[in-house]
């Protein structure tokens, strides 16, 4: 697009500048410990007596530490949350404390009914912690195994304590045919009776 002098263009940039604010901060720190360092061997050199050949030495330890704190720092906070981590998932999965979802009996919720997650949650699961909800809601549904041995979702009811609810239409062109073909749909309701007390 050709702009002339009358058109203007804006633009609107947005950046999240939390990362560049964090290192810079920890930039001046790291130089005003520098530059403390050098103002503090130059004082002793000039006023303390000491040779400048011992500050210079000093100066130079004092550096060396400074940059190997600077390197190990890193990865010392790396193996600290990995270490914090690992206990959490340990003591999350083992039922104790650790801030995971299975941390305190009052954040405990069943689902042995079913239910709904709304959140990102963490659980338990083999040792390790799993992860539900990420992207959005998730329905748990409660297993059960059929007279076959399958594993499949519960269905509500299911002869299992709750009613089983069966439908018949029946189509018929009078009622004479309705009463002659009583006896075939009561033997049919009674074989869906049984298939749902079943389970199947």
């Amino acid at each position: 697009m050709a702009l002339d002098g009358a058109d203007t263009m804006r633009i609107a940039v947005e950046a999240d500048t939390r990362g560049f604010d964090r290192a810079m901060g920890d930039l001046q720190l790291r130089a005003g410990a520098l530059g403390s360092a050098f103002t503090s061997a130059f004082r002793q050199a000039s006023g303390g007596g000491r040779s400048l050949e011992g500050v210079l030495q000093q100066l130079a330890t004092r550096i060396s530490g400074l940059a190997l704190d600077s390197a190990l720092r890193p990865i010392g906070n790396l193996a600290g949350n990995l270490l914090n981590g690992l206990l959490g998932s340990l003591t999350g999965a083992l039922g104790g404390g650790g801030g995971g979802a299975a941390a305190s009996p009052a954040r405990v919720l069943p689902f042995a009914k079913g239910g709904v997650v709304r959140a990102p949650s963490f659980f338990p699961m083999g040792g390790a912690a799993g992860l539900m909800g990420e992207a959005g809601a998730e329905a748990i549904l409660p297993l059960r195994r059929g007279s076959d041995g399958s594993l499949g979702v519960a269905a509500g009811g299911g002869g299992r304590g709750g009613p089983t609810t069966v439908v018949f239409n029946v189509s018929t062109p009078d009622a004479p045919s309705f009463r002659r073909a009583e006896g075939q749909i009561q033997a049919m309701l009674a074989r869906a009776a049984m298939r749902g007390q079943r389970g199947l």
